[in-house]
């Protein structure tokens, strides 16, 4: 008899010295993907499941949810996966409490000395390519991924076929590894250590581990290395969000819990899962468990090969780990196209191997002399200004910030502020207004942007508010870059207004960041000033083009394949008060030519 286990529970845990009350959800059992897959069919989504504004889709989320957490039968054993790559699977570790989870370890049969070992450590499922006819990623021709890769991870075909190994790990919870899944958080860090330091003793291995994989395989990252485990050499995160509540959970303040309600509900497991989703309805502030989600960037100190997509949800924390970490050995490469295609691609395998070569295996091949910074400048569509631009630092040493100051009269922009104050207004839930400024010359715009802005409410006492950065062409039309074919909306920022209050801590002149400590709502005919993070971005504009700044009071976006939804809270009128007093402005980041003789300009 199958035992029915409660949908959810809560525990009593400890976060630094304090204890809170935290819920955990029931893990989805494992299923054969046959199985998910008919009760998708038939439109059968458990209410915990359901995406909110996705009622049409739900059945297809199911049926992504049953690849990315399938979960073969527990079968040790060592095999040969292919001719020239031997595959221990479903290897136990015990953790430092007695727990054990497993994973499987790929390792070149012809192996004549030591290896490293790059590790894929995160939530979904270590072997998702035996749960369907073919594995192929979004982006990524088919055949390109072989079904021994784990999602979004190091792929063995490629990888042993270099000299390494690579171990697919069900962390705590997942598949049939014992206990709950906890997410990122320390208890995971401390998991990823534990197996880091056994799995250096393994008899095959060098002593030398490294890490790989973008998303949630890059995020892990972040927080395992944090531990510092002596054995882990270097690592890759391959863009991955950094503090779960700003980027995430809260981005801006405005609740997004739909999209992280679909991740938590494809995970499989014995047992039960963090339940960030039900941890944000009860404890819609940041406080002590939130803050076990932020990344220790000031602790990690080994070498780093970072990557940031300008025009995917992952790109601040990218950002903030090439920034905020300490390693002294620390690479980052900024690109337009998507996390998987850029992962996939032959030209970044070899540099990356490269890096591994450098750091896992000590040749000597002349990786240091890589660019500490490359930057991919965007134009428009899928033309890129510049590929691979090397830069010293991000940000940019030599930016120069300017403001443009909002025109509520006009429409319009200017580089000197606004004499006369104007107002106006958009329906809070539909609306949209824009702003505008033609460029008499090239600029370049590479880094942080903000937009500074007086607001007021009419008809309600909250506003949430969602701002991209545009570019149109000289006639007026929008000319936006591109994204696994898509249309991108540009550099984006959101605030629900009552979560105006910055902290002072992690301030900065060219990045505000809220405090998320308290709600402060409006009152009839108030006005206030609020600054609005803008994420990083680099693209040029060329003479005569114009840039848009685009403010709504919802997503602006149509196509896009993940369900990203926002718990909008907007009633009544929103309205922008500028000039005079009201100093509206947006922030930008203009970086001058590197070299300049006479018509001669050198970016």
């Amino acid at each position: 008899m199958m035992e029915v286990k409660a949908e959810r529970i809560t525990k009593k845990e400890k976060f630094g010295d304090v204890e809170l009350e935290t819920v955990y959800r029931k893990a989805r059992i494992p299923v054969p993907p046959d199985t998910l897959r008919k009760i998708a069919a038939s439109s059968t989504v458990a209410e915990d499941e359901k995406v909110s504004g996705m009622e049409d889709k739900e059945t297809d989320f199911a049926v992504l949810g049953a690849t990315f957490g399938y979960c073969p039968e527990f079968n040790p054993r060592t095999i040969m996966a292919n001719d020239y790559i031997v595959c221990d699977q479903d290897v136990a570790t015990t953790l430092r409490d007695g727990t054990v989870i497993y994973s499987d370890i790929y390792r070149p049969v012809n192996a004549t000395e030591k290896i490293p070992c790059i590790v894929s450590w995160s939530y979904f499922g270590k072997r998702p390519g035996e749960g369907m006819d073919e594995w192929q990623v979004i982006g990524v021709p088919p055949g390109t991924v072989s079904r021994m890769a784990k999602f979004e991870s190091s792929d063995p075909a490629y990888w042993c076929r270099q000299g390494y190994a690579v171990a697919n790990v069900d962390p705590r919870g997942c598949g049939h590894s014992e206990g709950d899944i906890n997410m990122f958080g320390t208890q995971d860090a401390r998991d990823g250590y534990d197996f880091i330091e056994w799995l250096a003793t393994q008899e095959w291995c060098n002593g030398r581990i490294g890490m790989y994989g973008n998303s949630g395989v890059g995020m892990t990252q972040y927080r395992i290395a944090a531990e510092q485990p002596p054995h882990l050499a270097c690592i890759a995160p391959w863009e991955g969000t950094g503090d779960l509540y700003r980027e995430s959970l809260f981005e801006g303040g405005i609740p997004a819990l739909g999209f992280n309600n679909f991740i938590l509900s494809s995970l499989v497991g014995q047992g039960y899962i963090d339940d960030n989703v039900a941890m944000a309805e009860k404890y819609p502030f940041m406080n002590e468990y939130w803050a076990d989600k932020i990344p220790k960037w000031e602790k990690i100190k080994i070498p780093a090969y970072v990557t940031a997509c300008w025009q995917h949800m992952h790109l601040r924390g990218s950002m903030e780990c090439f920034r905020k970490i300490r390693s002294p050995k620390k690479w980052l490469r900024a690109h337009r196209e998507f996390e998987w295609p850029d992962a996939y691609c032959s030209k970044y395998l070899e540099d990356l191997k490269r890096f591994f070569d450098r750091y896992l295996k000590d040749i000597n091949n002349g990786w240091e002399l890589t660019p500490r910074v490359r930057l991919e400048v965007m134009d428009a569509y899928e033309y890129d200004f510049q590929t691979d631009r090397p830069e010293k630092e991000f940000p940019l040493a030599r930016t120069q910030h300017k403001k443009l100051y909002l025109d509520a009269a006009k429409a319009s922009m200017s580089f000197d502020p606004i004499e006369k104050e104007s107002k106006v207004s958009y329906e809070g839930e539909t609306g949209i207004i824009t702003f505008d400024m033609k460029f008499e010359e090239d600029t370049e715009i590479t880094g942080y942007l903000k937009l500074h802005m007086w607001v007021e409410a009419e008809g309600h006492n909250d506003m949430d508010i969602f701002v991209n950065i545009q570019k149109l062409d000289e006639q007026g039309d929008w000319l936006p870059t591109s994204v696994l074919g898509e249309p991108h909306p540009g550099a984006w920022g959101k605030i629900r207004v009552s979560r105006r209050a910055l902290d002072p801590n992690l301030t900065k002149d060219f990045q505000p960041v809220q405090a998320h400590t308290k709600d402060e709502k409006l009152s009839p005919g108030e006005i206030v000033p609020i600054d609005i993070e803008i994420y990083p971005t680099s693209r040029i504009w060329h003479k005569g083009q114009q840039i848009r700044v685009q403010i709504a009071g919802h997503y602006v976006r149509e196509g896009w394949f993940e369900p990203f939804f926002w718990d909008i809270d907007n009633k009544g009128n929103h309205v922008i008060h500028t000039g005079g007093k009201y100093d509206s402005y947006v922030q930008i980041p203009v970086i001058p030519p590197k070299y300049v003789a006479g018509d001669y300009i050198y970016r």
